[in-house]
């Protein structure tokens, strides 16, 4: 169902890429589209026809939405702003969850027709293949991602730690686009991730393609992320454990 879903996306966000009018400004940066509200509305139908008892958490008509049972957390187009500035980083996200766990996810990049996709106790793969985080240990030896989202206060924090930790890594990256994020540190395009302003659809099926790939993916505070954690940071384990004694004590957390 997730690649139905995924597939229906596709379809929608490549007939309307580079000609999608804004229809949303929700704040500096943040914006909705024709096809958000298109993409949304066709994964919602089909849902609903399939799995009608169950509930939909999407970012654009059901912020709100919460259930202990099963849910399916959505994000039509994450990265939206790249997308409506013709810059080819933005995904397709979705997650099957229960009691707020998710269970089967997936993440498309729908111009590549990247699947990143994970089932709960059933390993990660990145277009059918395996997928792994790499083995790189630490903060030093890796790439390493970051996004800022749209709380000011938290992207600075993000911009001071990462100016902490500089030099001290092969790169830096800020990619405007979460799902992404997550699903490229499942994969092993880069070793560390990290975000202080996600919701739900930002961090659902990440969450899953980090830990079936071999990752560690925490809040802030180095329990283990949750659908509605806030903030969380992503990684090979080696990585990620140095990542978090590297910025204790500094002002990364919210």
């Amino acid at each position: 169902m997730a690649r139905r879903c995924a597939a229906a996306a596709r379809g929608i966000i490549r007939d309307a890429y580079g000609r999608s009018a804004v229809t949303a400004v929700k704040g500096r940066g943040n914006i909705a589209t024709e096809a958000d509200s298109a993409v949304e509305a066709e994964v919602t139908r089909i849902l609903r026809a399939e799995y009608p008892g169950h509930a939909i958490l999407s970012e654009e008509t059901a912020g709100e939405t919460r259930s202990d049972g099963w849910m399916w957390v959505c994000d039509p187009i994450d990265g939206t702003k790249n997308f409506s500035r013709g810059i080819p980083h933005f995904a397709f996200s979705i997650a099957l969850c229960f009691n707020s766990g998710p269970v089967v996810a997936l993440t498309e990049h729908p111009l590549l027709g990247d699947e990143f996709a994970a089932v709960a106790g059933g390993g990660a793969t990145l277009n059918g293949h395996a997928m792994r985080v790499t083995d790189v240990a630490t903060v030093r030896e890796g790439v390493v991602a970051l996004d800022l989202g749209y709380d000011d206060g938290r992207a600075a924090r993000q911009l001071q730690t990462a100016l902490h930790l500089w030099p001290g890594m092969q790169g830096l990256r800020i990619t405007g686009s979460a799902a992404l994020g997550f699903a490229y540190a499942a994969a092993g395009r880069w070793d560390l991730y990290a975000h202080l302003n996600l919701e739900a659809w930002d961090i659902a099926a990440g969450i899953l393609l980090v830990r079936e790939a071999g990752g560690v993916v925490t809040a802030r505070d180095g329990t283990p992320a949750t659908l509605f954690c806030g903030a969380a940071v992503a990684g090979t384990p080696g990585a990620h454990a140095d990542f978090m004694a590297l910025a204790g004590g500094l002002p990364w957390e919210a």
